[in-house]
């Protein structure tokens, strides 16, 4: 009996420790979220369960809208560093704690392309035990990418009616986002505004030309914004470009003379050349875009060919040529037509001639006036028998209204 009493009693207690075993798993069962059977213990939890890091530790080809985000469970975070690599260049990535600590987003929603990030982060849980935590993750790579081209160069002088272009190499259909990512400044300020003229051209201007001296700086922060559905931008730089002088050029075309203006002030009447009757010169304010010492013209490349399709003219070695639209209206010397012309009659195919001389000559009308014309002066033309110069061609962006332009903003 004594046996078969003892072996009860070893039973029993075999039982009841079975019962609070099975009731202290119920327990962990039942605890809130981060607490495990090693807690319940007396042992810390994993960093992974204090830490939750969102993308997850060396996830791939993470997409630019996925959330960046560092949690803890309990307690509080104490210090949060994240860095980016893109194109070869270590950043790091500004961020804000939340107000009870338990939390950390980016300052910038956007996730950097083609970009690797590592994510550092300390947390003192509510037992006031402390845990880090290291991951890493990288950003899709674009399949397709799209780049401005920009006037004026950098560091350049310009004239007092430069208008900053962005040519892109892709149709942008997204276009305020583009827009908002390219921002002009000048120095004195002035309201500069955009235009949009179709899907890849974007022109800055203020409401009038630019004083002499103004400093003006482009940012460009392009860099992953989406022009098009699955197409982003490539470029994060900064330009700038001083205005000089202000010059002004008065073309005449019935009385056939140019005045030059210079802050103002006359510094000469030029005789010269314009279209002829069946190849008139446009009317309107242009800008000089181009300079060339020596340039070649061949008819054919804009429209003038003779009966038989030959180039109505090519002339190898034009000499000061000023370009004036991207139609190619040129100012420009002029050795070939007789020098009675100037100041007399019209016989170019569109273009503004001046006396010059073969190989160009320092001493001409044509050698005088380009050594004295930035890229960015305005050479107006008028009485004219054709149409105002379209807006678009080449830098003709003064012929438009003011509110005319500040229409052609994608941002509303």
């Amino acid at each position: 009996m004594n046996h078969t009493h003892g072996r009860a009693r070893r039973a029993g207690a075999a039982l009841a420790a079975l019962l609070t075993w099975a009731g202290l798993l119920a327990a962990v069962a039942g605890c809130t979220e981060g607490a495990g059977i090693d807690e319940m213990l007396g042992k810390p939890p994993s960093p992974e369960d204090t830490i939750r890091i969102t993308p997850d530790d060396r996830a791939e080809e993470v997409g630019a809208d996925s959330r960046l985000a560092v949690r803890v469970t309990d307690g509080r975070l104490e210090s949060v560093r994240v860095v980016r690599v893109q194109d070869a260049e270590r950043s790091e990535v500004a961020g804000r704690l939340s107000e009870d600590g338990r939390s950390w987003e980016p300052a910038e929603r956007r996730l950097g392309l083609a970009a690797e990030y590592t994510v550092d982060a300390v947390a003192r849980d509510g037992q006031g035990r402390r845990s880090a935590r290291h991951t890493t993750f990288t950003t899709e790579v674009p399949g397709e990418r799209f780049i401005g081209y920009v006037a004026p160069e950098h560091r350049s002088t310009v004239g007092t009616g430069m208008i900053v272009s962005l040519e892109f190499n892709r149709d942008i259909t997204r276009r305020a986002q583009v827009e908002r990512a390219v921002r002009v400044t000048a120095d004195p300020p002035v309201e500069v505004r955009p235009h949009w003229f179709g899907a890849t051209r974007l022109d800055f201007r203020p409401e009038r030309y630019w004083e002499p001296g103004t400093r003006v700086t482009v940012d460009l922060r392009l860099r992953d914004v989406e022009g098009a559905p699955g197409v982003y931008g490539i470029q994060q730089r900064t330009f700038a470009f001083t205005v000089g002088r202000s010059q002004v050029s008065l073309v005449d075309a019935a009385a056939h003379t140019m005045e030059v203006r210079r802050d103002g002030a006359l510094l000469a009447t030029v005789p010269i050349t314009a279209g002829a009757a069946r190849s008139t010169t446009y009317n309107g304010k242009m800008v000089v875009t181009e300079m060339l010492e020596m340039t070649r013209m061949n008819g054919a490349t804009v429209g003038f060919r003779k009966s038989d399709g030959k180039s109505e003219y090519d002339i190898p070695d034009v000499p000061h040529a000023l370009r004036l639209t991207s139609s190619g209206t040129f100012l420009h010397g002029n050795y070939w037509a007789d020098d009675s012309v100037f100041g007399q009659s019209n016989v170019s195919h569109g273009c503004v001639g001046l006396r010059d001389v073969k190989g160009g000559g320092a001493d001409t009308p044509a050698g005088w006036f380009f050594d004295r014309t930035l890229v960015g002066d305005v050479v107006e033309i008028v009485r004219s028998k054709d149409r105002t110069v379209a807006p678009d061609n080449g830098l003709g962006g003064w012929n438009m209204t003011w509110a005319d332009w500040t229409a052609g903003s994608a941002v509303r």
